[in-house]
C-alpha cells in the first residue's frame, strides 16, 4: 500500500496529524526527514507511514479540502462518497459539513 499525503494547514501540528493517522509524530517526522523540533508549515506536503487505513466512519470538511483530497486521503471513490453522501453537487462542500465516510 502506498503511504497516505497530508497537506499541512495553518495550525496543525505533527501531534494532531499523528492522532488522525494512528501513527506517531515521530513516525512521520522520520518518514519526512524532519528533524527536531519538528517543524512544519502550511502547504508541507506530508507522506503518513500507515499500515492498515481503515477510515473513520464520518469526515467533517476542513477548510481547503476537496471531494477529491477527502477521497484520495482514504482510498475512496469519488462517485461512492457523491452517492452515500446525497450530494447534488460534487463541487460544492463547506467546512464542518460532515461526510459520511462507508456505510
Amino acid at each position: 500500500m502506498e503511504p497516505i499525503t497530508y497537506t499541512v494547514r495553518p495550525g496543525n501540528t505533527l501531534f494532531a496529524i499523528a492522532q488522525l493517522y494512528g501513527t506517531t509524530p515521530i513516525d512521520i517526522a522520520r518518514y519526512n526527514g524532519i528533524v527536531y523540533p519538528y517543524t512544519i508549515y502550511p502547504g508541507q506536503v506530508l507522506r503518513i507511514p500507515v499500515k492498515d487505513v481503515t477510515p473513520p466512519m464520518y469526515y467533517f470538511v476542513r477548510p481547503g479540502d476537496t471531494l477529491y483530497s477527502i477521497a484520495n486521503r482514504y482510498g475512496i471513490d469519488i462517485k461512492t462518497l457523491v452517492a452515500i453522501n446525497a450530494l447534488e453537487d460534487p463541487n460544492t462542500i463547506y467546512p464542518g459539513q460532515r461526510l459520511v465516510l462507508y456505510v
